[in-house]
């Protein structure tokens, strides 16, 4: 059987959005992953080409907010999203083995899509980052927040900028998607409470007011819709509900996961969960397991 040792830092614990995200979705399934070890993560076109685009956009507004904007607007960030792709794309193949996870095809193709991304996002950059009043706090900004029973909340925010004129902290998550959030996706508490959950660790954390937190999912669209008579934008931005009401519903959600999964000395209770049947595609072989 597998190891059961969880992951630790600091001799604590470690729990992650994406523990809980799994959970929520599925608690059989994170029964596998973090208590019998078989946890499974198939590398794709989509995760490789999401790698790449927060690593250009990362550096695009590092350069800018350190720097200047027009350095940054000068910056070849067709080539950077080119090299970055290639070299994300040889280290998963060399992790798995020497095993393709993806063609040519696909490479050009998502590569063509990046382009026009960036392409929108160097020509309308003012419209989603002004430089006069805002500060760069930081990127892949770590998160480690101690909770009871010797478990630790761990994650990275990927941009976070203070608007100085308000005081005001604004924490960025970018996601790629194929055509944008529909209001299914948007209503989706799996998707939303990420950031609810990195609002609420970072005013603790950082002892900043909560109130003083803003939140925002950039959302980059691969494609646009066709033969369509109103102009579409390459980025959709989305602020889930953040206020009180909706960090207190998150906060409740998170501690029935805690609750549930972990004892009061940070030990994963081995619970019998129901499978899945049928309409799973996380674990291909979970019904044999």
């Amino acid at each position: 059987m597998a190891s059961k040792k969880a992951r630790k830092v600091d001799g604590l614990k470690k729990i992650s959005y994406s523990q809980y995200s799994m959970w929520a979705q599925c608690p059989h399934k994170w029964k596998m992953a973090y208590l019998e070890g078989h946890r499974q993560f198939t590398d794709s076109i989509h995760t490789m080409f999401g790698t790449s685009m927060h690593e250009v956009i990362q550096t695009f507004l590092t350069v800018m907010y350190n720097d200047t904007a027009k350095l940054a607007e000068q910056l070849p960030l067709e080539d950077m999203l080119l090299t970055r792709m290639k070299r994300n794309f040889e280290e998963i193949v060399k992790n798995n083995g020497g095993e393709m996870f993806c063609s040519e095809k696909d490479m050009v193709e998502f590569y063509g899509h990046g382009v026009e991304i960036l392409k929108f996002i160097r020509k309308r950059r003012a419209q989603y980052f002004s430089k006069k009043g805002y500060e760069l706090v930081g990127i892949e900004v770590p998160l480690n927040y101690n909770l009871p029973n010797n478990l630790k909340f761990v994650g990275f925010l990927d941009v976070v900028i203070k608007d100085t004129v308000r005081d005001v902290i604004k924490i960025y998550d970018i996601k790629t998607s194929t055509m944008g959030w529909n209001k299914y996706v948007k209503a989706d508490n799996n998707k939303t409470d990420q950031l609810l959950l990195y609002k609420q660790f970072y005013a603790k954390q950082f002892n900043h007011p909560i109130e003083k937190i803003e939140v925002e999912y950039f959302i980059l669209k691969r494609k646009l819709y066709e033969n369509v008579d109103f102009p579409q934008k390459r980025v959709q931005k989305f602020v889930p509900a953040n206020g009180k009401p909706s960090i207190n519903k998150m906060v409740a959600r998170f501690k029935e996961f805690i609750d549930a999964t972990y004892d009061d000395e940070g030990k994963i209770k081995d619970i019998e969960y129901e499978k899945c049947v049928g309409k799973c595609k996380a674990f291909n072989k979970c019904k044999d397991l």
